[in-house]
């Protein structure tokens, strides 16, 4: 992926911020908060969006990644970054006791001194950084219009494209870098698209109503196959891994051109 050319242009006192080789955490977690509005904005249950684990009062080096994973962690950490800054957080699972997994997690954040930061709907849907909008235009289209409700909040997008279908399978996975598992229930010929990353399957039946000749999103469960044949939606299942490495990739190069911290991505592909 290229390096971000998106505006740098943002409102309140963040814009006055003179660039450095370091930032305060309090104020750089504050404007991840507004430029990604994650106050209020729909996630599911144990999302928890923002800090979730407090490390240094001063950030140097930032790493980025898909999956708050302890080996994701313990990477991090021997690379002496300050912050970490995911797509998945750690309590997917709710309130549960701090032991096994989760307590090595925490326990390797705590001793290695790094603060942890997520962003998940956030960060599908930014218009900027977000998964959704990066994967459009590393595809080379234009995310046009809106597409993928939840609880109100539009995700996706939908792009106007012109590709056999098959063609079009082939130009994602060479932009992904991995395979992409088609179900063909829609036309051969396909002009509209919309795009989910991760596992958005469920919004099938939402691309049929809207006209979509084919979604694609990372992957999808038994039943979304009848769906998609049923529907007359060709669906593209690319991997949740490998659509949603755009996001986390895009904000970092975000915050180094931002802040001018140093940044990287911690990339572990699940295969998934």
């Amino acid at each position: 992926m290229g390096r971000y050319t998106g505006s740098r242009s943002f409102s309140g006192h963040f814009s006055t911020l003179p660039l450095d080789d370091k930032v305060n955490t309090e104020s750089l977690v504050q404007y991840l908060d507004e430029y990604l509005s994650i106050e209020g904005f729909p996630d599911y249950s144990h999302a928890y969006n923002g800090l979730q684990v407090e490390g240094p009062t001063e950030v140097r080096r930032v790493a980025v990644a898909v999956d708050s994973s302890e080996a994701v962690i313990r990477e991090a950490a021997s690379r002496d970054v300050d912050i970490l800054i995911v797509h998945h957080g750690l309590f997917w699972d709710g309130l549960a006791k701090i032991v096994g997994p989760r307590f090595r997690k925490i326990r390797a954040l705590i001793e290695g001194k790094v603060a942890l930061y997520s962003a998940h709907l956030p960060l599908d849907a930014h218009a900027e950084v977000g998964n959704c909008a990066v994967l459009c235009r590393a595809l080379g289209w234009s995310p046009e219009e809106r597409f993928g409700t939840h609880q109100g909040h539009d995700i996706g997008w939908s792009c106007e494209v012109d590709y056999e279908r098959d063609a079009l399978v082939d130009h994602v996975g060479e932009v992904v870098g991995g395979p992409v598992r088609l179900i063909s229930g829609g036309p051969d010929h396909v002009y509209r698209v919309g795009l989910v990353t991760g596992g958005a399957a469920s919004l099938i039946p939402e691309a049929s109503r809207l006209g979509l000749d084919a979604f694609i999103t990372g992957e999808g469960a038994h039943h979304t196959y009848h769906q998609a044949m049923e529907y007359g939606v060709n669906a593209l299942y690319a991997g949740h891994y490998a659509t949603e490495t755009w996001g986390v990739r895009a904000l970092g190069i975000h915050l180094e051109e931002r802040f001018d911290l140093s940044q990287e991505f911690v990339d572990m592909p699940t295969g998934l």
